[in-house]
C-alpha cells in the first residue's frame, strides 16, 4: 500500500478560489465594470422615489454590493437599491424624515437575520412554478417599463443611440465574448456623443456623484418605543419584501447556472448587509434582477468576486472618474436595460405551443402574477396572490379526485361505500351529500382503504355521517384507515361536531 503526500504548494492549488485562473479573473472583473456602471442610474432614479439625496442611492449600492459579496449565500447575485425596498420605506422618510427611515434599514436587517435563522428561505418550495415565470416575466416587463420615461420627450437623438446600443450588443458577441457587449455599447455611445457634441440626457443629469466614501454613524432618532412602534411595521414590510425578492432571484440564478446556494445564509446575509447598509446612511435594498442578468446571463460572471467589483467600482466612478461618468450618455444605459429585460422574459412561456399545453390553470396563476406586480410595482404582491390562487386551483382540482362508491350485500342488510381520494376541506364538504342515509339497511361500512385523511374537517364530516345514521338507528363502521389518517381520526373523532 502506497500514500502520496500532497505539497504545500498543491494543497493550496486545491483550495485556490475559481475567480484566480486568468480568464475567470478577466470575466468577473468586465462583468463588475459593467454592472457598476448599470447601477448608478437604477441608484439615483430609487433615490428620487424615496426623496433622498443621489448619493444615499449610490452609497446603499456600494455597501449592499459589496457586503453581501462576502456573507451573501448566492456567488454572483448583485444586491443593491431595489425599486421594491424604496416603495416600502419612501413613505416613512416623507412623514418622519430620514432618520427613521435609516432606523427602519437596521431594523429591517435585524428581522431578515431572525427569519433566516428561523428558515423561512424554506417556505420557497412552496411557491409555485408558474409563480417563479411570472415573477421573471413581472420583472422583465418592469425593468422595459422603467427605460420609457427615459424615452419621453428627449432630444432626437436619443432615439438613434438607443438602437445602435442595442444594435451593438446583439452583434458584437458575434465577433468576441472575451469583452462585454454593454461595456463595449457603453464606451462607444459615449465616445460618440462627446466627439461629435451631441447634446443628450446624461448620467450627471440625474444628481450629483458623490465625492469621498460614506462615514459610519447611528440613526439620528429618539431610542424610546414610540419610535419603535412607527419603525417597526415599515422594517417588517421592508424585511419581507426584499427577503422574497432576493430569494425568488438566488432560485432563478441556480436555474440558469445549474448549481445550488444556500437560501438560509442568503436570507441572514441580506439582513447583515442592510444593517451595514443603515449604519453608513443607506436606504436599504436587496437583489436586483437586472444587473443580476447583465451579470450572470449577459457577462457570464460566476463568482463572488463580480458582485464586490460591481459595488468597488460603483464608488470608484463616482468619486475618482465622476466627471466621465456623468457624461455617459443615459442612451447608453437605456439600450443596456431594454437588452436585460429581453433576455430576462420567458419568451417560452407564451409562445403558442406552450399555451396550447399547458393547463389554463398555470397559465392564468402566471399572468396573475404578472399583472399584479406591474399594477402594484411590488413583488411581493403578486407572488402572494399567485401562489394562493395556485394553491386554490390545486385544491380544487385534488378535490376532484375524491370519489365514492356502494357495494350492497346480497342479502341486502349491509352496504359497503368505498371511499376514494385525499379527504381535506374542499373534498370533505362534498362527502356528507353521498349517503342515502334513509333509504340504506341498517349496517352501513365505509372503506377508506383508498383513501387518506389530512385535516380536521374530513374527520367533522365523517363525524356528521356518523351521526346521520345513529340519529335513524343504523350502525356505522369506518374501516380500512392507514396510520396516519387512524391517528388523526382517534384524536379529534367526537371532538368537532359535539353530537358525541
Amino acid at each position: 500500500m502506497s500514500f502520496s503526500v500532497l505539497s504545500p504548494a498543491a494543497r493550496l492549488r486545491g483550495f485556490r478560489p475559481a475567480w484566480l485562473s486568468p480568464k475567470v479573473f478577466r470575466t468577473e472583473l468586465l462583468a463588475g465594470l459593467v454592472v457598476g456602471l448599470a447601477l448608478i442610474p437604477e441608484a439615483i432614479s430609487f433615490s428620487v422615489i424615496v426623496g433622498v439625496d443621489p448619493a444615499i442611492g449610490l452609497f446603499t449600492s456600494f455597501t449592499m454590493a459589496v457586503v453581501i459579496s462576502v456573507v451573501g449565500g448566492r456567488p454572483a447575485m448583485i444586491s443593491a437599491a431595489t425599486g421594491a425596498v424604496a416603495l416600502v420605506v419612501a413613505p416613512l422618510n416623507r412623514q418622519h424624515g430620514f432618520g427613521y427611515l435609516i432606523a427602519a434599514v437596521v431594523l429591517g436587517g435585524v428581522f431578515q437575520i431572525v427569519l433566516g435563522a428561523l428558515g423561512v428561505a424554506k417556505l420557497l418550495r412552496f411557491v409555485p412554478r408558474s409563480v417563479m415565470v411570472g415573477f421573471v416575466n413581472s420583472l422583465a416587463v418592469l425593468v422595459f417599463m422603467a427605460q420609457v420615461p427615459e424615452l419621453h420627450d428627449v432630444p432626437w437623438p436619443v432615439y438613434p443611440l438607443v438602437v445602435g446600443g442595442i444594435a451593438l450588443m446583439v452583434l458584437f458577441p458575434r465577433v468576441t465574448r472575451a469583452v462585454p457587449a454593454p461595456l463595449v455599447s457603453i464606451v462607444i455611445l459615449t465616445a460618440i456623443t462627446v466627439a461629435a457634441g451631441i447634446a443628450v440626457p446624461t448620467v450627471g443629469d440625474r444628481g450629483e456623484l458623490p465625492s469621498s466614501l460614506p462615514v459610519p454613524g447611528l440613526p439620528d432618532v429618539p431610542f424610546t418605543p414610540d419610535t419603535l412602534t412607527t419603525v417597526a411595521p415599515y422594517a417588517l414590510a421592508m424585511a419581507l419584501v426584499g427577503l422574497m425578492e432576493s430569494l425568488m432571484t438566488a432560485k432563478l440564478v441556480d436555474d440558469i447556472t445549474d448549481t445550488r446556494s444556500s437560501k438560509t445564509r442568503e436570507s441572514i446575509g441580506q439582513g447583515i448587509a442592510n444593517i451595514v447598509t443603515g449604519l453608513f446612511g443607506g436606504m436599504g435594498g436587496c437583489a436586483v434582477i437586472g444587473q443580476t442578468m447583465i451579470n450572470v446571463r449577459v457577462s457570464g460572471a460566476r463568482t463572488r468576486l463580480s458582485t464586490f467589483l460591481a459595488g468597488a467600482f460603483l464608488m470608484v466612478l463616482c468619486i475618482v472618474f465622476g466627471p466621465v461618468v456623468s457624461r455617459i450618455p443615459m442612451a447608453a444605459l437605456v439600450a443596456v436595460m431594454v437588452m436585460v429585460s429581453v433576455a430576462a422574459f420567458d419568451w417560452h412561456s407564451i409562445a403558442p405551443r406552450t399555451l396550447r399545453r399547458m393547463p389554463a390553470g398555470e397559465t392564468l396563476v402566471m399572468m396573475v402574477t404578472v399583472v399584479c406586480v406591474v399594477v402594484t410595482h411590488n413583488l411581493a404582491v403578486g407572488v402572494v396572490v399567485g401562489t394562493v390562487i395556485a394553491m386554490v386551483i390545486f385544491a380544487r382540482r385534488v378535490a376532484r379526485l375524491a370519489d365514492v362508491t356502494t357495494v350492497t350485500d346480497s342479502g341486502g342488510d349491509r352496504i359497503v361505500y368505498t371511499v376514494t381520494g385525499e379527504l381535506f376541506f374542499a373534498s370533505a364538504n362534498d362527502l356528507v351529500t353521498r349517503f342515502g342515509y334513509a333509504t340504506d339497511p341498517d349496517r352501513v361500512v365505509i372503506d377508506l382503504s383508498a383513501a387518506h385523511i389530512w385535516d380536521a374537517s374530513s374527520v367533522a364530516a365523517l363525524d356528521a355521517i356518523t351521526t346521520k345514521y345513529e340519529q335513524r338507528g343504523k350502525t356505522v363502521e369506518i374501516v380500512g384507515l392507514n396510520e396516519p389518517s387512524a391517528e388523526i381520526h382517534k384524536t379529534l373523532s367526537g371532538e368537532l361536531t359535539g353530537s358525541h
